[in-house]
């Protein structure tokens, strides 16, 4: 069991039989009355999001899941393939289960592949990627009134922005849970 106080972003519980991953939440207080939680969730099967209000200290039951490392193949359409590096088993997710992971893979790239009981529910990125740039404008010194920001499109049809001195060819470090520009890697 978790409580309400122990919830954060990622975590996977059971609420009404559905697997629901926490996206966001908020702590209420009111000004009378139990201070309350609000849950934005995504039901991990059927993919829709939902917002819930529960009364802080309310318990849930937390999902088991399985995590299995796994190499990224290759996409066949709407599908992405993936393969246990333990077992060399190969297991197909659709885009629709994997949401904005599927900006973040790369071809040979190991993730941990979510299991709940035998279902493939989705993947755990790692919290930064390497990708390299292939389309971004020039930057110009002295064309800005602030720090400078440009976008950038990653080999992986991501779109981020980067500073000014981030070229056409380099390679960025991409924070998977922001999607923000970290750092430029050197190689």
């Amino acid at each position: 069991m978790i409580t309400t106080g122990e919830l954060k972003k990622g975590v996977t519980i059971e609420l009404d039989g559905k697997l629901y991953q926490v996206l966001d939440y908020q702590h209420i207080k009111m000004g009378r009355g139990s201070a309350q939680v609000r849950l934005r969730l995504k039901d991990i099967r059927a993919g829709h999001i939902i917002e819930r209000t529960f009364q802080a200290g309310d318990k849930f039951t937390r999902a088991r899941l399985e995590q299995r490392p796994a190499q990224y193949l290759y996409t066949d359409g709407d599908l992405y393939h993936f393969m246990d590096t333990e077992n060399f088993e190969q297991t197909a997710l659709g885009k629709d289960v994997l949401g904005d992971a599927v900006s973040y893979l790369k071809d040979e790239m190991v993730v941990q592949l979510l299991k709940y009981g035998e279902e493939p529910i989705g993947v755990d990125l790692p919290i930064t990627v390497d990708l390299k740039v292939v389309q971004t404008d020039p930057g110009f010194k002295g064309d800005t009134a602030t720090g400078g920001n440009k976008p950038a499109q990653l080999e992986t049809g991501l779109t981020v922005n980067v500073p000014l001195f981030v070229n056409t060819g380099d390679v960025i470090r991409v924070d998977t849970r922001t999607g923000q520009y970290i750092e430029r890697v050197i190689s």
